[in-house]
């Protein structure tokens, strides 16, 4: 009789965890960009328990999507379902900015300026971060702003600057009160006709 059941179990088992295992459906590219946007992507690979690796290789290297190439890269780099390789995750987050992936472009930036997987280097964190903040970026151009209060960067930016972070929208009270802050220092550091003027003028795409 104890046979007869272990036959029968051995028998249905697979049948049970076919049916317990959910399928996970590939993201659509608006559906990873969301995630990226904010900052989701990885814990959702890890929350899909992995199933989507080989799919989001595919996307990412035969494909060249840069919303894949992105979160393709971010998996090389940290070591997320695959093998950690960060000079191979660093290559292709920077196709995805090359690309015109903004949230790429911003985080390039954000690396070279605090040394994340790569030295500093101000001079390059400032061109990258000056295009994510030309594409709206918010985090590249509070950061720019950080960065020209220290006394990096040309003051012939500044008026371009202002005028995105004048421009900015958030419904967040402390990222706008930091806004506030921000505006304040720059303002500073320009003449009263050069802020007004940066308020009227538009500087981002």
């Amino acid at each position: 009789m104890r046979i007869l059941f272990f036959i029968i179990f051995m028998f249905f088992l697979p049948v049970v965890k076919a049916q317990n295992l959910i399928a996970v459906q590939i993201y659509t590219d608006d559906q990873l960009l969301n995630l990226i946007k904010e900052n989701k992507h990885l814990s959702q690979v890890v929350i899909d328990e992995c199933q989507l690796v080989q799919d989001i290789e595919a996307r990412a290297v035969k494909a060249k999507m840069p919303s894949y190439q992105f979160l393709w890269g971010d998996m090389l780099a940290y070591g997320v379902c695959i093998k950690k390789d960060i000079a191979l995750g660093l290559h292709y987050m920077r196709l995805a900015a090359d690309q015109g992936l903004v949230e790429g472009v911003e985080q390039i930036g954000r690396y070279y300026h605090i040394g994340k997987f790569m030295q500093v280097d101000i001079k390059q964190a400032i061109l990258f971060l000056k295009a994510a903040a030309a594409m709206n970026n918010l985090a590249a151009q509070m950061r720019l702003a950080s960065i020209y209060q220290q006394g990096y960067g040309s003051p012939l930016d500044y008026p371009a600057l202002y005028s995105q972070l004048h421009h900015a929208i958030t419904d967040d009270k402390s990222t706008h009160k930091k806004i506030t802050y921000l505006l304040s220092q720059l303002a500073e550091k320009m003449p009263a006709k050069v802020v007004n003027a940066a308020k009227k003028t538009s500087y981002t795409n």
